[in-house]
């Protein structure tokens, strides 16, 4: 006999069950059934991958959701289960979920939703959560059924463990009202010990902690998947197999599929209805104009073709609505980027103002953007200043309506420390205890699984294996890594569609007024929704608050009108100064700019190109070849004009492009599909031979075919989209421009984008100073929240003190301005009249046109808050009583150190500063740059020196160092012999650190002291 299993839940009901949708199927076919639902509480989210999983397993899917809204009878939440028998079926399906999960279950009775009950089975519960088992308790059972039928035809769920009186009225009630019984089984876990599982689960969603783990995890449940061989020895112990008979038709009537295809692009409004393709081309060659001027005949030529490619590839429309979606960027004065990604390739996308990339001069290809052999949708990805994406979404929100757009869902899993750290809490395990578990995994690029810490770090296994509850622990967070812990807004997706979200997709609620679709980012495409990434772009929030500020005083600047060959901004690039430079920040790439000496926009691009994992290998090739110190050379002299521009190496894609066109005589299309298929690694052999043919009918020899195609074939590992590399290198030349001859300005935001990240507001306030930016104090009465332009300089804002709220620097701001100290202490808010705040005031200079003397001021804090809140707001008072004046003064601290303490940085040029000025020369690192592995030279201050003596008798020593941060290093005996005449606490020195793994954990620093050299200030600054 045929079985399905049709109640299960997933881990996609959020914190619910441990479930995978892969184990469900799997072992719902080991366990004997031929076909098995997926019925997630409200939701349809895990109903494609479901769909995916169960074909691929051989088992027949259902599709189905478990209903929880309120009953007929109560206001309580009640169950149904709903099964889609027909495509109808399953887009109502997705309706009821968007209904209940847009408006909320507790806003959703069973009577409301009476129009989507059509070509769905509907199978009451006999669950905790079931409407019909409440009304047997309370007599009310026919009641129920006589109501529930007038809005659908219903199924009983018989469920084996009911008691036998349940049972028995359950037949009687079937029999009468004719409807048909069906074995359902609740089931919440796979097996009766995953009960545990489930438990924690519970406890992680409400933060309560398991009384006794061990004990509660040798229980069995009963909410799990019995075999097909339990269910037919229950029904027929007691003679209900026809209970079994039941399920299976109904089974076999539930034949929804999730279908797939191609994007279904939304119809664009055009202006009086013209024909989408006339308004584009309309659109194209007027821009065209703009760019590019008239008469010229080769872009000419080229736009019409790719027109021609567009619309019969049916995208007019997609271009017109990014079209749109661009002219309201600009008509709400939003500083886009040059583009992103293969559609700078696109002259139709240059001439719209999509992009800010002229193709032809940078000899980028079209086809690598849209190729007509292959069929597929093209990408066009748009980067927006991160801090106005949400108006964006909101526009298209508003021109396509509420079930015709949308955001994309997200899961956040449990990764390995976050696992570790919310069982260890539900386990009562110390904070502690908890902590030293989680630094012990160790840091990789890719994600670091438990197994993989468990079984590469010896400490993290004995940690494990030191107690049973530290094994059950371990196995707990284990079983539940990876499952999702939280759905959220995906950061970049929109989807738009002319039909219904709601049944192609289902939505949900969003954190604002935007739906979200139920399924991924993964698989929105595949059912048939138009995606656009809205990239939220932090360096173009930076690069619009320049060019705020640049406008006050030349309102003509034109960004996209800036030089490529500016000399003064290649000597940036040549020099390495690129701190808060997009893409050219890192100490790596700085490395190689320094190395190679770029000259021209083209050096830049390719050194963008090559700085990632696979190119790399190229990178000092590159760079001997540019110098001359190694010979530059080409497989074939065709190649020539194609590898000139990158001195004889394949750095681009478009590179293999044009080889395949000029030495194979490829079209472009067809050179496109094949760097394609070798990056992917399929049907080498045939184009291969296809190259091969093809370079030597155009007159080459084999070899040099077989000799190109290798080389070829070996750089598809690594190649670099050129149309991305160009864009966001021009995005870079833009703020290295910016920097070169706006430097407060390009601070100024480049601070105020870093706020809260201390390591980087040192970092950029460090190299300001190097540039002879002058910084201001927050002074009371001219600072604001933010960081702000200043003269030429930058006045610190309010929000860089640590520990100020917001709603005190607003009255600070609004109460403004303040005649003296006194006045400020008779009018701001007594709540805010706290010793660490003003301390915190004091020190960061606000009070400095009140009091120079800021340890003054210190050092009478307490007294000043007292005589404050003792008057009261009496001024006669507040003059009788008095406040401390500046003969109490002490001199325990530095300006600098008090900015060092509540800034994290000096406002005037440190000393520090002053010896990496007079050392330019060296390649001078902070302290908080550095990594395991590292060794380099720090300008810094000694702080506190510790002598001891080792096992042998030996003097060593170990030291506190400052920079910008501190570390403490070892100076072992061999290295303290050498330096310690000339070690002072309080003294500036040149040290060489190197960062070594500590003994006592691999991911641990251990700073040691290898060379030191004293500074004597006063003799360098002369």
């Amino acid at each position: 006999m045929q079985l399905a299993s049709l109640q299960n839940l997933s881990a996609y009901t959020l914190l619910k069950s441990p479930t995978k949708i892969t184990d469900l199927v799997t072992y719902a076919k080991e366990s004997g059934y031929d076909a098995v639902a997926l019925t997630d509480i409200n939701l349809v989210s895990g109903l494609v991958s479901f769909f995916q999983a169960s074909k691929q397993a051989g088992i027949k899917p259902i599709l189905g959701m478990q209903l929880r809204v309120r009953g007929i009878f109560s206001e309580e939440l009640f169950d149904l289960i709903l099964l889609a028998k027909t495509q109808q079926g399953y887009e109502n399906l997705l309706k009821v979920s968007s209904r209940v999960k847009l408006v909320g279950a507790e806003n959703v009775d069973v009577a409301s939703l009476k129009a989507y009950f059509d070509d769905l089975a509907v199978i009451t519960t006999a669950n905790q959560h079931s409407e019909l088992l409440a009304a047997i308790r309370s007599g009310n059972a026919e009641e129920y059924l006589a109501e529930l039928a007038k809005l659908t035809k219903p199924c009983i769920g018989f469920y084996y463990g009911l008691d036998a009186e349940t049972k028995r009225i359950l037949i009687a009630l079937s029999k009468k009202y004719q409807m048909p019984l069906i074995a359902v089984n609740d089931t919440k876990y796979l097996h009766p010990e995953d009960h545990f599982l489930q438990k924690v689960l519970a406890g992680i969603d409400k933060n309560e902690v398991i009384e006794d783990p061990i004990a509660l995890s040798k229980e069995k449940g009963s909410h799990y998947l019995v075999s097909v061989e339990q269910m037919k020895a229950q029904f027929a112990k007691e003679n209900l197999n026809y209970i079994l008979d039941n399920t299976n038709k109904l089974a076999q009537m539930c034949q929804a599929e999730v279908v797939f295809k191609k994007p279904v692009l939304p119809k664009f409004k055009t202006p009086d209805n013209v024909d989408s393709y006339d308004f584009l081309r309309q659109l194209a060659h007027k821009g065209l104009v703009k760019r590019v001027g008239e008469n010229q005949a080769k872009y000419e030529q080229q736009l019409t073709y790719e027109l021609k490619v567009i619309h019969e590839m049916h995208f007019d429309d997609y271009f017109l609505i990014v079209w749109d979606v661009i002219k309201f960027c600009h008509q709400q004065k939003m500083q886009l980027g040059p583009g992103r990604g293969s559609a700078c390739g696109s002259l139709v996308a240059y001439s719209l103002g999509i992009t800010d990339v002229d193709p032809l001069e940078f000899n980028l290809l079209f086809e690598r953007f849209l190729n007509p052999d292959r069929h597929e949708m093209p990408d066009i990805d748009l980067d927006i200043p991160d801090n106005r994406r949400e108006e964006v979404v909101a526009y298209l929100f508003e021109q396509y309506g509420m079930d015709h757009a949308a955001q994309i869902l997200t899961y956040s899993t449990f990764a390995s420390k976050q696992v570790i750290r919310d069982t260890g809490r539900i386990f009562g395990i110390s904070k502690n205890n908890v902590s030293d578990l989680t630094h012990l995994v160790p840091i990789k690029k890719t994600k670091v699984t438990l197994d993989e810490a468990y079984n590469e770090v010896a400490k993290f296994r004995k940690t494990v294996q030191l107690t049973p509850l530290n094994e059950l622990w371990f196995k707990t967070a284990k079983a539940l890594e990876g499952l999702p812990k939280h759905a959220s807004v995906h950061a970049a997706g929109v989807v738009l569609s002319d039909q219904s979200i709601a049944t192609i997709s289902g939505l949900t609620k969003g954190s604002g007024t935007i739906p979200v679709t139920q399924e991924t980012k993964k698989f929105v495409e595949k059912l048939g929704l138009l995606k656009i990434d809205l990239l939220g772009l932090r360096n173009l929030t930076i690069l619009s608050q320049v060019l705020h500020e640049v406008h006050k005083s030349n309102p003509n600047f034109v960004i996209n009108r800036v030089p490529l060959d500016d000399q003064k901004t290649l000597n940036l690039f040549k020099e390495a100064q690129t701190e808060g430079i997009f893409q050219f920040e890192s100490d790596g790439i700085r490395r190689v700019l320094l190395e190679l000496s770029p000259d021209s926009f083209d050096d830049l691009v390719a050194t963008n190109a090559l700085f990632r994992p696979g190119p790399m290998q190229n990178i000092s090739h590159f760079i001997a070849r540019k110098h001359g110190k190694e010979k530059v050379t080409y497989l074939d002299p065709v190649l020539e004009p194609i590898l000139k521009d990158t001195y004889g190496i394949l750095v681009y894609q478009e590179q293999v492009m044009k080889t395949a066109q000029l030495l194979a005589g490829f079209t472009l299309s067809e050179a496109d599909i094949l760097r394609r298929a070798i990056s992917k690694k399929e049907d080498l052999a045939q184009y291969r031979d296809k190259f091969v043919q093809g370079v030597v009918k155009n007159g080459h020899s084999q070899a040099t075919g077989e000799k190109v195609y290798a080389y070829i074939e070996q750089f598809a590992d690594y190649g670099f989209n050129k149309s991305h590399a160009v864009a966001y290198t021009k995005l870079a030349f833009w703020l290295a421009y910016l920097r070169v001859n706006y430097p407060a300005a390009f601070y100024t935001a480049i601070l105020n984008n870093n706020l809260g990240n201390n390591a980087k507001i040192a970092q950029y306030v460090e190299a300001a100073k190097a540039e002879n930016i002058r910084f201001f104090p927050p002074a009371i009465n001219q600072a604001n929240s933010l960081f702000t332009v200043d003269y030429d300089g930058i006045r610190i804002g309010f929000s860089a003190i640590k520990g100020l709220r917001r709603d005190f620097i607003s009255e600070m701001i609004a109460g403004r301005p303040f005649k003296s100290l006194e006045d400020f202490g008779q009018r701001i808010s007594s709540k805010f009249l706290q010793e660490k705040v003003l301390e915190s005031l004091v020190k960061a200079g606000t009070f400095d046109e009140f009091n120079q003397n800021r340890n003054a001021l210190l050092a009478n804090i307490r007294d000043f808050i007292s005589v404050f809140k003792l008057a009261n707001g009496d001024h006669n008072l507040l003059e009788m009583l008095g406040v401390a004046s500046e003969g109490d003064a002490k001199t325990d601290f530095s300006n600098s150190e008090l900015e060092q303490s509540v800034l994290g940085f000096g406002i005037a040029e440190s000393p520090i500063a002053k010896i990496r000025k007079h050392f330019s020369q060296y390649d001078l690192k902070f302290f908080d740059e550095l990594k395991i592995g590292d060794k380099a030279l720090v300008a810094c201050q000694l702080q506190k020196l510790k002598k001891i003596r080792t096992k042998k008798g030996q003097e060593m020593a170990f030291a506190s160092f400052f920079d910008r941060s501190k570390i403490d290093s070892v100076i072992f005996p061999g290295i303290y012999d050498k330096v310690k005449q000339v070690l002072k606490e309080g003294d500036f020195y040149l040290v060489e650190i190197e960062v070594k793994s500590d003994n006592f954990g691999a991911n641990k620093e251990q700073y040691v002291l290898q060379k030191l050299r004293k500074i004597n200030l006063q003799k360098n600054n002369k």
